[in-house]
């Protein structure tokens, strides 16, 4: 099972934003920090989840994934499969469908302080772009 910690976050908001992934597999650990431009932090956070899913299918398409996040917006919209947010319904449903292509994949919301890895990248993403 490949656990993969996401971060999304926004320096305003909206503001640049950042995506932070940190990924433990096979006894290695692997860092993202990675871009998004200007979106709110809600929607980095969705957004975040989708970078990890497009990592995760070219370097582990056939595992079990195991996200952990600190975003309760985006745990709960996967795991009901629905948001109310009309702005966040495509993004969902993109995360549904990449996830999909997984023999598993689930979400598990974790306090803050147990996704300091991820949050530290997704900081540096946003510095990477402005």
């Amino acid at each position: 099972m490949i656990e993969v910690y996401v971060d999304g976050a926004s320096q305003g908001n909206p503001g640049l934003s950042g995506a932070g992934i940190y990924i433990k597999a096979h006894g290695k650990q692997l860092e993202f920090a990675e871009p998004l431009g200007v979106h709110t932090s809600h929607k980095a956070e969705f957004l975040a989840a989708i970078k990890a899913l497009d990592i995760c299918m070219n370097q582990y398409p056939d595992e079990i994934l195991s996200f952990r996040s600190d975003s309760q917006i985006v745990v709960d919209a996967v795991e009901a499969g629905y948001t109310k947010n009309p702005l966040f319904q495509p993004l969902l449903s993109e995360i549904i469908e990449k996830g999909n292509q997984f023999p598993l994949y689930f979400f598990k919301w974790i306090p803050s302080k147990q996704n300091h890895h991820a949050d530290r990248l997704a900081k540096q993403a946003i510095h990477k772009k402005s």
